[in-house]
């Protein structure tokens, strides 16, 4: 496979860490922006790290990020800051401007699996689920459905696709995932992280919102 160049928000989170280790062993160059590069924990040579955070850097910075990447992936929750403000959808609202600028096309956004695509309810089960067990996170799901909407209305030039996870633990691999309609598979971070970097250069899954599901035996 040619080697390709990786832009990730969200690579030191708990998936952000699997899909940046993976990509950098299939021999990928990822580019990241981390608040704390030392959580990485280690050095690669393939690996290069800016400091700095969604909220706080400035338009001519993020296109330096974007210039000469092939792939971005967002892989960023903070659940915390999105009770009160979409803190997602204000960074892809000037993300997807800055790819245009900078001619990249291609872009994978991860959100949860309780979030509803544009014109797709979700089923009675999870709904219930969202607002009982999961509702502490309801101002997460909103900021992901915020995004996964203006993607649908705004940004159709762009090849963008959404990884709806249903992300459970750091356990170990519990076998592979798959692109699914409607069913959708409490999975390990490591088997979404897989899922996500397969799905990114896959490009019958462009102008999808479809969750991930366990592949049968």
């Amino acid at each position: 496979m040619t080697s390709q160049t990786f832009l990730v928000f969200g690579a030191t989170g708990q998936t952000g860490q699997h899909f940046t280790s993976l990509a950098l062993r299939e021999g990928h160059t990822v580019r990241a922006l981390a608040r704390n590069p030392s959580k990485f924990g280690y050095e690669h040579p393939a690996l290069e790290v800016h400091t700095g955070t969604v909220t706080d850097i400035p338009d001519p910075d993020l296109d330096e990020l974007v210039r000469g990447v092939d792939y971005v992936v967002s892989m960023l929750g903070d659940v915390e800051a999105q009770k009160t403000r979409k803190v997602n959808t204000e960074f892809v609202r000037r993300l997807v401007p800055a790819m245009r600028r900078q001619g990249v096309k291609r872009f994978l956004y991860q959100a949860g699996g309780l979030s509803k695509a544009p014109g797709q309810p979700l089923p009675p089960a999870l709904w219930a689920v969202r607002k009982t067990l999961a509702r502490s996170y309801n101002g997460q799901h909103e900021d992901n459905e915020a995004v996964m909407q203006y993607l649908t209305d705004e940004a159709s030039d762009i090849e963008w696709m959404v990884h709806r996870a249903g992300i459970g633990s750091n356990g170990p691999s519990k076998g592979v995932l798959q692109r699914s309609s409607r069913a959708i598979s409490i999975a390990t971070f490591i088997d979404c992280a897989a899922y996500t970097y397969r799905t990114v250069m896959d490009p019958s899954a462009v102008h999808t919102c479809d969750p991930s599901a366990y592949r049968k035996p």
